[in-house]
């Protein structure tokens, strides 16, 4: 059966279950959530993102590697009652003041034996005597069938005691909302930028009897590869084992393009005009160069960065013209002001005659 729940981007997925948590602790709402999609999309990554911010502790049960009495715990005899209880499991949260998140992962997978006891911790939120805490969130996560993954179909006793999100790859937010903080490497930032398709490719694999195939979970791969190995010979079997022939062989000749021509570093310790001559001249150069200038921002580097993307606009010579320059530099400073909105470097932009000059511009031009 198909999941008819609304498709969703990780970003709003993640938005939606920090909204549902929050609801839960002012007692307005009590609900288990599931995502939905297929392998690689970034399910997993959406709930340790919302741990991580909230500073919960994080349970991870993957449902294929247990067993119903796994659950349950162990019996024991109380000899003072004369009757059996049970030790429920330490991989469950216990503590009632601290914030948690029990993550079933590969519900859809988990054998169909296992799914009763699973319904008791969805709904009920207890399994026998033992009770979730209050301040516990419970994210269960699994593929589908047509997904070329092993699961099984969704029972409707199963289904009825979840919230639904179907989690699809959304190239947008995954360049603007996930790669910055998690310091995707600019060349693949850049890529994905001018070939969002590539991003995720798996129906379109499947569809070819192709196993490997483009997910945002392989991607974020490439750039760990890509700052890993040195060796080009070695680095491209790797990339192209990862994403298949055909996108590593485009990405390569990219990457290769912004290794040759994005200096971050030394153009941050370069004077404002000599910056001018070391901007590279495509598009895929600028974008890696945005990007790569944001992840290394902080406090010391920040009037730098604001410089280096203000100053995308004036880049008149004869290689940059038709190039968005424009749209680049607003793009970039969009994602570095958010950075600096989380970090608390605000005043680096009030301070900066660079972004003044840029922010005046655009009013003139009506933009802001």
């Amino acid at each position: 059966m198909a999941v008819n729940a609304r498709a969703v981007s990780a970003g709003q997925a993640l938005e939606a279950l920090a909204a549902g948590w929050a609801a839960q602790e002012a007692g307005a709402l009590t609900a288990s959530y599931m995502l939905h999609g297929r392998p690689g999309v970034g399910k997993t990554e959406i709930v340790e993102t919302l741990a991580r911010r909230r500073g919960a502790q994080l349970f991870d049960l993957r449902l294929t590697t247990i067993e119903p009495q796994d659950l349950r715990g162990l019996p024991f005899y109380d000899h003072d009652t004369k009757r059996t209880v049970w030790y429920p499991p330490d991989d469950l949260p216990h503590d009632p003041g601290a914030p948690a998140i029990l993550f079933l992962d590969e519900l859809t997978a988990a054998a169909p034996a296992l799914q009763p006891t699973v319904y008791g911790l969805l709904q009920e939120r207890r399994i026998g005597r033992y009770r979730l805490p209050d301040t516990t969130l419970v994210v269960g996560a699994g593929n589908e069938i047509e997904d070329g993954a092993v699961a099984y179909e969704m029972g409707t006793a199963l289904a009825d005691r979840l919230v639904h999100m179907v989690v699809r790859a959304d190239a947008a937010d995954w360049v603007q909302g996930y790669a910055p903080a998690a310091g995707i490497h600019p060349a693949v930032v850049a890529f994905i930028r001018t070939r969002p398709d590539l991003l995720e490719t798996t129906e379109a694999e499947l569809k070819r009897g192709h196993t490997v195939a483009c997910t945002p979970r392989s991607w974020t791969r490439v750039s760990h590869i890509l700052g890993a190995v040195s060796d080009r010979r070695i680095r491209d079997v790797l990339i192209a084992g990862t994403v298949g022939n055909a996108a590593a062989a485009e990405f390569v000749l990219i990457a290769d393009e912004i290794a040759a021509s994005v200096h971050v570093d030394e153009m941050l310790a370069a004077s404002r005009r000599e910056r001018r001559a070391l901007y590279p001249t495509s598009l895929h150069g600028l974008t890696a160069l945005i990007y790569g200038a944001i992840a290394v921002a902080d406090e010391r580097t920040l009037p730098a960065v604001i410089e280096i993307l203000a100053d995308l606009r004036e880049l008149d010579a004869a290689p940059f013209r038709g190039l968005p320059l424009a749209e680049l530099a607003g793009f970039g400073f969009e994602i570095l002001i958010r950075k600096a909105l989380e970090n608390g470097w605000e005043e680096h932009f009030a301070g900066s005659e660079a972004y003044a000059t840029y922010a005046e511009d655009r009013r003139a031009a009506g933009l802001s």
